[in-house]
């Protein structure tokens, strides 16, 4: 995570901007009221996405039962028929 003060983004934007959008790196810029985090369309639709799947109960089960699923167990990528 970029982390900048307001006035370093103002005068940077651009840059700053692109990079978040390229390379998925949110920017925290801090202000005297507080701070702000930048994300690229991406990252928080796929933030959205994640929150969307783990609201299901179903579907969170199968999302954790996945991810503690060792790679043994699993089928190789080359035996899935895509």
């Amino acid at each position: 995570m970029t982390i900048t003060n307001v006035t370093n983004f103002r005068k940077n934007i651009f840059s700053m901007l692109e990079q978040t959008i390229k390379y998925n790196e949110p920017i925290n810029i801090s202000t005297k009221d507080g701070n702000a985090v930048v994300l690229s369309e991406e990252e928080y639709q796929g933030m959205l996405e994640t929150i969307y799947l783990m609201s299901i109960p179903e579907m969170k089960e199968k999302l954790i039962e996945g991810k503690n699923t060792p790679l043994s167990e699993c089928v190789s990528e080359s035996e899935v028929d895509w």
